[in-house]
């Protein structure tokens, strides 16, 4: 079954619309399955590089998040 759901995995262009929950739930999974062991070698990478992508989409939704404060106080601190 994990075999399976490695191999069905989406390519990793899917990542781009994900949000932050989304893809936080998503590399979850992949860490489960691949803790889980019983997975080939192929499926494993197909897993590692889904993860991989995934967590760089929550870096990417972080950053954003930080840029997006930092300017809020920058404005806070011109107004203040």
């Amino acid at each position: 079954m994990a075999a399976e759901n490695a191999a069905t995995a989406k390519p990793s262009t899917d990542i781009d619309g994900l949000s932050y929950e989304e893809a936080r739930e998503q590399l979850v999974g992949v860490v489960g399955k691949l803790e889980a062991g019983g997975v080939s070698l192929e499926d494993s990478l197909a897993l590692w590089e889904r993860g991989e992508a995934l967590a760089k989409r929550c870096e990417q939704w972080l950053e954003g998040a930080r840029k997006r404060l930092a300017a809020a106080r920058d404005q806070a601190a011109q107004e203040g």
